[in-house]
């Protein structure tokens, strides 16, 4: 059996799938798999590799329930630090407190090797459905997901295809939106200010999206700065700094998000920088916790409670068993201004 064989199964693997990839009996898969047993190290390889491809996840409650299944929902996110995160916990807790549906939750810390492997743990469990942040997944995670007989959501980003089911915004029309508007409103000198993105897709699809929009106007940014690890308001001011020191003549600056967007506002209200007339900002994800600061960030709502609940609804209805046709909920987040961009004609 293939891996392309196994996508098509629309069933969980079994030993005998396994065994018949890797040409050793169910037995030596079954020590195998359980690190049990004298077995060479060419036979252990050849099962272990053979379950890779598969995406075969072995079953920890087989013979303890006629059905297999247990009444959980797994949840797997990049960071729970982050406080986009936890809003989309909670509209996924909204919807499941009026089930019989429990949801538990694992972090991969946007890393797609501990992605495969809290994938593997969860799965092993046999939930009743997965929630997944992103679109993007090794070839052994995609393996697993495709295998898993049970619906599957994919949430926060529509810009790509999913393995099932899919809600979530499209990031690209996220930073064209927010390109357009800046534009619109006069400004020319644009810089950029946010996160390094090779494992951040959804970060580097709004950039793509935004410099996409910049291009079709004639303009291009006019200098960036990047950070590694987790956001911060500290983060904000210091890259802010940095990259005005650099550029002094920049009239606006996008950031990633509004947690290092906030920053730079403290930066530059501090250093009497008028905004948004000498110089405008905006961030992303609408977070209500910096509706405290001395002027409101332009920022575009993710609708991330909204993709939490509909993600749970879609899990509700076809807990445990493969939905037959696969939902897509695309949704549109809103731009809003602020204090930070300015209203007026465009400047030509």
């Amino acid at each position: 059996m293939t891996s392309d064989a196994s996508a098509n199964l629309n069933r969980p693997l079994t030993l005998r799938d396994v065994s018949e990839a890797s040409g050793v009996s169910e037995m030596t898969v079954s020590r195998v798999l359980r690190n049990r047993g004298d077995v060479s190290e060419k036979t252990r390889d050849k099962v272990l590799e053979a379950a890779k491809t598969l995406g075969y996840v072995p079953n920890k409650i087989a013979g303890a329930l006629a059905s297999q299944r247990v009444n959980l929902v797994a949840v797997i996110v990049p960071s729970l630090g982050n406080l986009v995160f936890p809003e989309v916990l909670s509209g996924i807790t909204e919807v499941l407190d009026e089930t019989e549906l429990q949801p538990v939750y694992g972090v991969t810390n946007y890393e797609p090797e501990r992605e495969e492997k809290v994938l593997y743990d969860m799965l092993s469990w046999r939930p009743a459905g997965l929630i997944l942040a992103g679109l993007e997944h090794t070839d052994a995670s995609r393996a697993m997901l495709r295998s898993a007989g049970i619906p599957i959501v994919e949430i926060m980003d529509s810009d790509g295809t999913p393995v099932d089911a899919m809600v979530g915004i499209s990031h690209r029309r996220a930073g064209r939106h927010m390109a357009q508007a800046i534009v619109e409103a006069g400004y020319r000198k644009i810089g950029f200010l946010g996160t390094k993105m090779p494992l951040d897709h959804r970060a580097r699809k709004r950039f793509e999206g935004f410099t996409e929009a910049l291009a079709k106007e004639g303009l291009e940014v006019a200098d960036q700065e990047f950070y590694e690890g987790g956001s911060s308001i500290m983060k904000g001011r210091e890259m802010t700094q940095a990259l005005l020191t650099r550029s002094p003549d920049l009239d606006f600056l996008y950031y990633s998000n509004d947690m290092v967007g906030a920053g730079g506002l403290l930066y530059c209200l501090d250093q009497d920088i008028d905004v948004p007339g000498q110089i405008g900002l905006a961030g992303f994800n609408g977070l209500r916790l910096l509706e405290g600061l001395p002027k409101t960030l332009a920022t575009m709502d993710a609708c991330r409670a909204d993709i939490g609940r509909e993600a749970a609804q879609i899990i509700a209805r076809h807990a445990g068993h493969p939905s037959a046709e696969a939902e897509r909920h695309v949704l549109k987040p809103t731009l809003a201004l602020g204090d930070t961009l300015k209203r007026g004609p465009r400047r030509r």
